[in-house]
């Protein structure tokens, strides 16, 4: 492999026959090119679907809704109303589930901060949230369990309602009034995701859900829940069991499929990904398509360099250079020839994507964002080079070991 003598032959070939083995090395370089784009398009196509998802990509979240069915002597028609009896017969039922989160809210109240004061939305959680939803605290803490058994009047504050009541002063600890109701500040966050989702986010205030339900006369009244299974139990099992709980908590037919309404965000995730796998599976076709057409076109020129070389080989022979030694350099000359056209698409590509990253970066694309290259692909990548370079120069490599130095001699 590191023979000099070899590698200046080679680069001898390679002078001599600039275009043909330039037209000859587009293909695998196209190939390669293709893939890395095709691949790192999709990789781009993926982030941005999956930065659409900003909850917990295996959560589930069930609301009530009117029944269809009469059950029990009860007319359908009925709107379900859940409570705190539900919460203690969910987390006591349902075994299967890591997070039982019980919501509620409140739209927008007046909050006020001494002189300063505006409109912004009010919700009551438990500890779970940060676990169906990532929080990013930026001072202080999320409600926790001493808050909901004690009732605490705290609050999170988003980033929105900092600037506008207290500005660059620090608010923990401070006493905000909503509706005329004062709980103290012990943490804030910051907003992230879309812009538009980010400032409805950044605007919004977090109390201990059993807190707002006794301070603003929603006692026992729980809006909706969300749901995060436990390591390797599926979400629609969580999703299953919470509907057949509530429903028996509610006098609900079993029948009845309207009764509760549901999201699956694991089966929406599962969806996409499925999506996505046929598109690199496309990718990687096309260009593997594109890459064999390349090879073939670099085994049927091999195939011309011996035969052009015929004579050259046979005295080569005559002078004692055994099979194994032609066999090398004709496999070593096909391996160059892939490895360089293939490594030039490799890093061009790469090369691409990194600048349409770079121009994107920090932008709302949509349903595009940070395309990327995989280390591992591009590695996969380069060892089929190599492979594929040595199989292509195998066959005209077999076939010049095989030529005889008087037939050689003799051939013009």
């Amino acid at each position: 492999m590191f023979d000099l003598d070899k590698w200046q032959e080679i680069l001898g070939t390679v002078r001599r026959h600039k275009l043909r083995t330039g037209l000859t090395a587009f293909g695998v370089f196209w190939g390669i090119f293709m893939l890395v784009v095709l691949l790192g398009a999709g990789r781009g196509m993926q982030n941005g679907v999956e930065k659409e998802f900003d909850v917990a990509k295996n959560a589930v979240f069930l609301w009530s809704q009117r029944t269809s069915v009469p059950y029990q002597g009860l007319k359908a028609g009925r709107f379900i109303r859940f409570n705190n009896d539900d919460v203690a017969a969910l987390l006591r039922e349902i075994p299967e589930a890591a997070v039982v989160l019980p919501r509620a809210s409140l739209g927008s109240l007046t909050v006020q901060y001494g002189p300063k004061s505006s409109t912004f939305s009010l919700n009551g959680e438990y500890p779970g949230y940060p676990a169906v939803k990532a929080l990013s605290l930026t001072r202080g803490r999320f409600v926790n369990e001493t808050d909901i058994r004690e009732r605490r009047k705290v609050a999170i504050i988003g980033n929105r309602v900092r600037e506008v009541l207290f500005g660059e002063a620090d608010p923990l600890g401070k006493y905000i009034s909503i509706k005329g109701i004062f709980f103290q500040v012990v943490g804030t966050f910051q907003a992230s995701g879309k812009p538009e989702e980010a400032q409805e986010e950044g605007q919004t205030i977090f109390i201990p859900l059993t807190a707002l339900q006794v301070t603003y006369n929603k006692v026992n009244q729980v809006d909706y829940f969300a749901f995060i299974p436990k390591a390797g139990i599926p979400a629609a099992v969580v999703e299953a069991r919470a509907k057949q709980v509530l429903g028996r908590q509610h006098k609900v037919a079993p029948s009845d499929a309207r009764a509760f309404g549901s999201a699956n965000v694991e089966e929406e995730y599962a969806r996409v990904q499925g999506l996505f796998i046929g598109i690199a599976g496309f990718s990687w076709l096309v260009s593997v398509g594109t890459i064999l057409a390349g090879i073939i076109g670099v085994s049927n020129i091999m195939l011309i360099v011996v035969k052009e070389r015929t004579k050259e080989i046979g005295i080569r022979k005559a002078l004692g250079a055994t099979p194994g030694s032609i066999v090398s350099l004709i496999v070593q000359e096909s391996i160059v020839l892939t490895a360089v056209a293939g490594l030039l698409g490799l890093l061009m590509g790469t090369a691409l994507m990194a600048g349409i990253s770079k121009l994107i970066e920090g932008q709302d694309m949509g349903f595009f964002a940070n395309p990327q290259v995989d280390v591992q692909v591009a590695l996969t990548a380069v060892v089929l080079l190599v492979v594929a370079g040595a199989l292509a120069g195998l066959v005209p490599a077999t076939i010049a070991a095989r030529v005889q130095p008087v037939v050689a001699l003799k051939d013009e």
